[in-house]
């Protein structure tokens, strides 16, 4: 049997569009003589639909782009398509994740996804109904074993913070399934790809079955898909492979078993694709910008933010607006124009002075008798999103911020300033992996992208005279690390202290900061998710909340103590 593992790039929502490019790619597996054809989950509507799925009308729409696409199938040919299929049942959610089995001439079967994931981004019991059962679908005397996404991870070492009581692929394969066939959209972050591998392989292990994996590439908003589609032979080796990050139709003839040669991947390469890939699918998708708008302030956030949306949109379709205050230094200035010349943008030079000496001048008779401080520096970097956010309104620019992790977490950021904008490109970075970034970019290119100046040089703000970052924060990798426990792995104070060995007060401050701060996040730009745990709809935590870690540390240890005397 050919199958064709259509690696599908969908437009949320453009039922009548996506319904079109699968009978594309269809016509296309047909003239290569393939037997199946294996589309991505909820491909016909794009992942993920949100609330979308609450309106009938749109699920009539997928009921009728089900129907157009099969009345144009080829004789012969059957495909795979995922979508949201109504429960006939008066009880339960209103709708199935479904895997459709088509061909001409012939019945719909049906596939119900199993295991509905609930937790960090994914909500996906607020819309679907759990599968009661699951059956293989004969096909050319094969029993195709076919499920969908969360329906494969059901493995104990791979459930961290999930355990289901039903194992559909065990299910399918205790009924007979020759080959396990997975529809997904599984979100790219930076350890996915060697996660799915390894999962792959020990279900292959365990079942001594091929896997077929066929998953969505492109982004969404925020969520980024590297695809990843692959096969793996009953021994668990790959046989055959997707590109990443692109749309593709990679055919597979079960008769194909030999291993490929697959290299790891690189962890910063990686992440350059799944960042350019963003970049360039919220601009085409969305359809309504004209260019990419970044503030160039000389410092390495702007400059990789400004390499990636040229990586993506092309430096014809990327203007820079260098905005100097009294506090920026000469060398900024340079850096930025140097940067522009680089990568061929246009950069203009718009001096940011004469409006915060309007603002310091209209509000001074209120600030009469106060020192200068934090509000004064933020009427920078306010005039600042002023100005990108005037010219993005005037021109139709996406304005593209340029905040990274660490600063967001420390909430080292301006809201309505340098805060202010359509996409936060590094929002899901910590500082460190931006250094790599622009190492990586000049490396690729063999020349100088990212001015080495702007590299090496001390990062600043420049809101106030010689100001460093180091002055209101520990160092970058310091930080990093204590953040990626934190954020990442949600380890506490004492937990981090105690495996990283710093003083237990001082990373209870950076916690707290954290903390502190999430009322920022919380009107933050949506931004590029390339990590498990991003801020954002995957980290759902309260705004105004009262979590006191030295009073509870008080608490148990007198609960100790009493434990211990009695």
């Amino acid at each position: 049997m050919k199958i064709a593992l259509a690696q599908f790039n969908p437009i949320v929502g453009d039922i009548a569009g996506n319904a079109k490019r699968h009978l594309e790619m269809i016509l296309d597996a047909f003239s290569k003589r393939v037997d199946l054809v294996v589309f991505p989950e909820l491909s016909i509507i794009g992942y993920p639909p949100h609330d979308l799925l609450d309106n009938s009308f749109v699920v009539d729409a997928v009921e009728v782009a089900l129907k157009w696409l099969q009345k144009r199938l080829p004789e012969g040919i059957a495909v795979v398509v995922g979508a949201p299929i109504r429960n006939p049942h008066p009880k339960g959610k209103k709708l199935y994740n479904s895997a459709v089995f088509l061909k001409r001439n012939a019945p719909a079967q049906f596939v119900h996804k199993m295991l509905l994931p609930t937790y960090d981004i994914y909500e996906e019991y607020r819309y679907f109904e759990p599968a009661a059962q699951q059956s293989p679908i004969v096909f050319k005397g094969l029993k195709l074993g076919i499920h969908v996404c969360e329906d494969m991870w059901n493995l104990e070492k791979y459930a961290t913070y999930h355990m289901y009581e039903r194992n559909p692929v065990a299910e399918l394969v205790s009924q007979g399934a020759d080959i396990l066939i997975n529809l997904s959209a599984s979100p790219y972050s930076h350890n996915r790809h060697a996660l799915r591998t390894k999962l792959i392989q020990d279900l292959c292990a365990a079942h001594h079955v091929p896997f077929v994996l066929v998953s969505q590439v492109g982004a969404n908003t925020d969520m980024i898909f590297d695809g990843d589609s692959r096969v793996h032979n009953a021994e668990g080796d790959i046989v055959a492979l997707a590109p990443s990050f692109e749309e593709s139709l990679t055919i597979w003839d079960s008769e194909q078993l030999m291993p490929l040669n697959v290299a790891p991947r690189n962890r910063i390469a990686a992440l350059h694709r799944a960042l350019v890939c963003g970049i360039a699918e919220y601009d085409r998708k969305s359809g309504i910008f004209h260019k990419a708008l970044i503030g160039l302030s000389g410092g390495i956030d702007s400059a990789v933010t400004a390499a990636l949306a040229v990586d993506a949109l092309g430096a014809e379709r990327v203007m820079g607006i260098t905005m100097p205050s009294k506090y920026s230094s000469s060398g900024s200035v340079d850096d930025s124009i140097s940067l522009a010349k680089n990568l061929g943008i246009t950069c203009h030079n718009i001096g940011i002075s004469p409006a915060v000496d309007a603002f310091e001048s209209m509000l001074s008779p209120l600030f009469e008798g106060t020192e200068a401080g934090v509000a004064e520096e933020n009427i920078q970097a306010r005039s600042r999103g002023l100005t990108l956010m005037a010219v993005s309104n005037k021109f139709g620019h996406l304005v593209l911020t340029t905040g990274n992790k660490s600063e967001y977490a420390m909430g080292y950021s301006t809201l309505y300033g340098d805060m202010s904008g359509g996409l936060a490109v590094l929002a899901d970075v910590f500082k460190m992996d931006v250094y790599a970034l622009a190492r990586y970019m000049n490396e690729v290119a063999g020349c100088e992208r990212i001015p080495v100046s702007t590299i090496e040089k001390a990062p600043s703000a420049e809101l106030r005279p010689d100001q460093k970052d180091e002055d209101s924060l520990p160092p970058y990798p310091v930080l990093d690390e204590i953040l990626r426990l934190y954020v990442e792995h949600r380890m506490d104070a004492s937990d981090i202290s105690l495996q990283t060995g710093y003083d237990i007060e001082f990373v209870t401050n950076l916690l707290r900061a954290v903390d502190r701060n999430e009322y920022k996040r919380k009107q933050a730009p949506p931004g590029l998710r390339v990590s498990d745990k991003a801020f954002g709809r995957g980290r759902r935590m309260p705004i105004v909340m009262k979590f006191d870690r030295q009073s509870i540390a008080e608490m148990m240890q007198d609960s100790l103590t009493h434990l211990t005397n009695a």
